[in-house]
């Protein structure tokens, strides 16, 4: 498999414009990377800008803290669809996880995949804030929900994806739900050291900037 099959081009700068929204759109084109990870708001426009390519478009919700109403991600999850988005990345709300109200956890979860219709829904865990147990726990209850992927991080907070942690991820999903590797993942070395622990998707930056023949000169 290609190894651009396994990427998704991020942009979730609170300062990104629609400039940076069409260089990021074109860079995936150039690219033929899997997705892009946008926030809801260019989700109109990147549909527009991808209208005849395969690439999908990521919306995030409730993003970067998880700290909002289980209401408000559904909701803005729900518009997010409507609007063109192919997959929803929501980030799990790290105050209830950490105080073990785990069924708030997973009611919050489950809301949002109801809300997409069968869109495909990655969870952000947040690993540079949570303990070895926590991130047991947040995996636990992401299969308990059905979610489609465990992402390791926002990209936005301390740190992002080490191979430590998707190792204990791997460990305690097994083959129930697919994981995403983003933050910190920024050639193509080190994307094929997470492809090997069991990362079925790579959250990075445009920045890269790879063209679609070096990308696809590497294979699993």
């Amino acid at each position: 498999m290609e190894i651009n099959s396994y990427l998704d081009f991020t942009l979730l700068n609170s300062s990104a414009t629609e400039r940076d929204v069409l260089d990021l759109c074109n860079d995936a084109m150039t690219s033929d990377v899997y997705s892009i990870n946008i926030n809801s708001y260019y989700v109109p426009f990147a549909k527009k800008l991808l209208n005849k390519s395969a690439i999908k478009i990521c919306s995030v919700v409730g993003f970067p803290l998880g700290a909002m109403s289980t209401q408000s991600k559904a909701f803005e999850a729900k518009k997010a669809v409507e609007n063109g988005a192919d997959e929803i990345d929501m980030v799990i709300n790290i105050g209830f996880l950490k105080s073990k109200n785990y069924l708030a956890v997973l009611k919050d979860i489950i809301d949002v995949k109801l809300a997409i219709n069968g869109k495909p829904l990655k969870v952000i865990i947040e690993i540079s804030e949570l303990s070895k147990n926590e991130i047991i726990k947040a995996c636990e209850i992401c299969v308990d929900a059905k979610a489609d992927y465990i992402k390791t991080s926002s990209g936005l907070s301390n740190s992002g994806a080490t191979l430590t942690a998707v190792k204990i991820i791997k460990k305690t999903v097994r083959d129930r739900i697919k994981i995403v590797a983003a933050g910190g993942i920024n050639t193509i070395e080190l994307a094929k050291k997470y492809i090997n622990v069991g990362v079925h998707r790579i959250s990075t930056t445009s920045d890269i900037k790879f063209s679609k023949n070096q990308l696809s000169s590497e294979t699993f």
